[in-house]
């Protein structure tokens, strides 16, 4: 997903913000995939590319075997029902003049399904899945705490029963305590609907605790994707490294050492020669400024992108 650059008087598209470049992933049924990264590596930009929110500048979004690349409108809307996204601040993806009610109510009227009895009837079921009381449909999104708010966002997002969920930072915005009873909840409903995340987040032991897979981005590209356990017990790119050490030890007599990157993400808009991390990376060689390396398995289904990756 390249977005154009505006330059000069006639505003003319010279260069091109390059958020998501060659990414590829798989999302397999009933499995959550954690999506991790620094602010503005692409994460976000790559959960709105597979739930066709944007058209990706190039490749292709493979949906159970269709391509919904560049379906659109009647084409797409049968597809939108089975890919839905929980937004990272609810109260700015939560309609502040409509009711809780009408929120939840309107999915079913933009894909025409039952009558205004079944809606009610499925408001009040989906507040009681979420753990929130039926007399909360006539109230206000601006009536609720953080926690509560990003509850309704989680009913909007499986009240058409969908098969895959796009969690765009549903937590980062919430309190300690709050974050654990909506992880739990997620965990929850994967279990009783069957569902597929891709949760994306910036903190690893958040992702560490809802997450089969693992994918590691850095500037627009994956640079490692292992199972949860792998990435954290052998993690083989040095970035994916830095992540993990930074991660809190709540033991204070365990020393950890933290890899402290230098400097600021370089701008996806002029990318750095080779390999993208390499200006901020402790390990890098003369290679690593040329060329730039191949996300390759490095052992089973870890894969990594760093020159390195073959050593132990």
């Amino acid at each position: 997903m390249h977005f154009p650059v505006k330059e000069g008087i006639l505003l003319r598209a010279s260069k091109s913000n390059r958020a998501v470049d060659d990414v590829s992933l798989t999302i397999r049924p009933g499995e959550t995939l954690g999506l991790v990264g620094e602010s503005g590596c692409g994460k976000s930009t790559l959960g709105r590319c597979i739930s066709r929110l944007y058209t990706p500048t190039g490749g292709k979004v493979l949906f159970e075997g269709t391509d919904i690349t560049h379906l659109r409108g009647k084409a797409l809307m049968p597809h939108r029902r089975h890919i839905q996204m929980i937004f990272q601040d609810p109260m700015e993806s939560l309609n502040a003049r409509h009711t809780v009610g009408e929120i939840l109510e309107e999915p079913f009227i933009i894909h025409k399904l039952g009558d205004k009895a079944f809606r009610s009837q499925r408001v009040r079921g989906l507040l009681d899945t979420v753990g929130l009381p039926a007399r909360s449909a006539t109230r206000y999104p601006f009536e609720f705490s953080g926690g509560q708010r990003q509850r309704i966002g989680i009913a909007r997002a499986i009240a058409l029963n969908p098969r895959l969920i796009v969690c765009d930072e549903p937590v980062s915005a919430l309190d300690v305590s709050i974050q654990s009873q909506v992880l739990n909840l997620l965990n929850d409903l994967q279990q009783e609907f069957k569902l597929a995340y891709l949760f994306i987040a910036h903190d690893l032991a958040v992702v560490k605790h809802i997450s089969d897979r693992v994918a590691i981005m850095y500037l627009g590209k994956i640079v490692e994707t292992a199972d949860a356990e792998t990435i954290y017990r052998q993690p083989r790119h040095p970035y994916t490294r830095s992540l993990i050490s930074a991660i809190p030890v709540p033991d204070p007599h365990r020393k950890v050492q933290r890899q402290v990157l230098e400097g600021d993400v370089p701008s996806p808009i002029d990318p750095p020669s080779g390999c993208a991390f390499h200006p901020r990376c402790p390990e890098a060689i003369a290679r690593c400024k040329v060329e730039a390396p191949e996300l390759i398995a490095v052992d089973g289904d870890h894969q990594s992108a760093c020159h390195l990756s073959e050593c132990p």
